[in-house]
């Protein structure tokens, strides 16, 4: 069996995380991705300025090849177009606008080719009041509401090192978008233009927080909703060792298991509580926990079926990634070792494999400028 996406030709004129990561699923399904970038630097996420190489684009840009050109010659649109009459899908992350004016927005594109699905990626949708703001994840989940709900209650909001906008909206969503066109495309249909805005998928994705407001009838503080704190039964306590510990026993028969084994009957009763009597048991809870540290804590609830885990350190957790066969060490041969993490997903059939490492900026610059048509001497203009 051959990879899912064997044959398809991405050209990706995206950077830094949303869209390469969108991307990086394709190539690691077996698309052929074509990182396009500029000739002075490349993609900002190759080493901000200051190198070809960083940690995260070698993450980001495995499996990929790079051209580089530059958009705002007349060759370098040329070569676009000429290498668009070949593709299956273009993913681009400018502001609204941008593509149009080069000439290489959607209806140039889908004239060029009729079957190509053209995807754009923006942080605040094409039009509209905010559409040619800048923003980054943070201002995302800002309008999204995720913000308002992260953090405990009374206390200010906290934003996290997980970009939920940039990851769910700008690569995810995006990623799932762009197959579904593929998909019909593949039965007989017409090239699509997807359009993906980041705030909104944040917004759309915040199921369980609107969830709340509806049931809080209309209100709903941070802090305060069921997987916010309102409840001991699902929560972070700190231990002994300053170390913490996620108990997620939101089923009764979860909660039972656990007080039962930590010798709280008490609180059996009161785990589903909210209000005053929920904050009441939670701090209750948290002087148990409290009393021992982390490992005694793992020992005493070893064999334990009742959604409790440690919080573990982002060593600790990419040591556990790598024995569960999800991470692996990553050696870039110019850059160095690197964190190495698989594709989220398996299928049958497939087995994921790096088959090149993250490219030099124009690596694959002759063989495409000779695919479209043009000289060595137009392949060094480019560059």
């Amino acid at each position: 069996m051959s990879a899912p996406l064997a044959g398809v030709r991405v050209l990706d004129l995206t950077q830094l995380l949303p869209g390469p990561l969108c991307t990086l699923q394709l190539a690691d399904l077996g698309a052929e991705v074509i990182k396009v970038e500029p000739p002075k630097g490349g993609d900002a996420a190759r080493g901000m300025g200051q190198a070809e190489f960083s940690a995260l684009f070698c993450m980001l840009s495995r499996n990929k090849g790079s051209l580089a050109v530059d958009l705002k010659t007349d060759e370098g649109r040329a070569l676009l177009v000429s290498l668009v009459r070949g593709a299956d899908v273009l993913i681009e992350g400018f502001r609204p606008g941008v593509m149009d004016r080069l000439g290489l927005g959607w209806d140039a594109l889908n004239a060029v080719n009729p079957k190509l699905v053209y995807c754009s990626v923006t942080g605040y949708g094409a039009s509209g009041a905010r559409s040619m703001l800048a923003g980054h994840d943070l201002n995302y989940q800002a309008l999204a509401g995720t913000l308002d709900q992260n953090g405990a209650a009374g206390e200010d909001p906290v934003s996290g090192n997980f970009p939920l906008a940039d990851i769910a909206g700008g690569a995810l969503s995006a990623a799932v978008a762009v197959l579904a066109a593929l998909f019909d495309v593949a039965r007989g249909g017409a090239g699509r233009r997807v359009e993906v805005a980041m705030a909104d998928s944040a917004t759309v994705l915040n199921v369980p927080a609107f969830a709340g407001l509806a049931a809080a009838g209309g209100k709903l503080p941070r802090g305060e909703d069921f997987l916010a704190g309102a409840l001991a039964s699902y929560g972070v306590y700190r231990t002994a060792d300053e170390r913490h510990l996620a108990v997620g026993a939101v089923e009764f028969k979860f909660w039972q298991a656990f007080c039962q084994r930590i010798g709280r009957e008490d609180l059996i009763a009161r785990g589903h509580l909210s209000g005053e009597a929920g904050r009441a048991a939670r701090a209750e809870l948290a002087d148990e926990i409290r009393q021992l540290p982390l490992a005694a804590w793992i020992a005493r609830l070893e064999g334990l079926d009742a959604c409790v885990s440690p919080v573990l350190t982002l060593e600790e957790a990419q040591a556990d990634a790598r024995a569960r066969g999800v991470a692996f060490a990553a050696e870039h041969p110019l850059f160095g070792a690197y964190p190495g993490l698989c594709p989220p997903f398996s299928i049958s059939g497939h087995a994921f494999g790096v088959r090149r490492e993250a490219p030099r900026l124009g690596e694959d610059n002759a063989r495409l400028y000779a695919e479209a048509g043009f000289t060595e001497a137009d392949c060094q203009r480019g560059n």
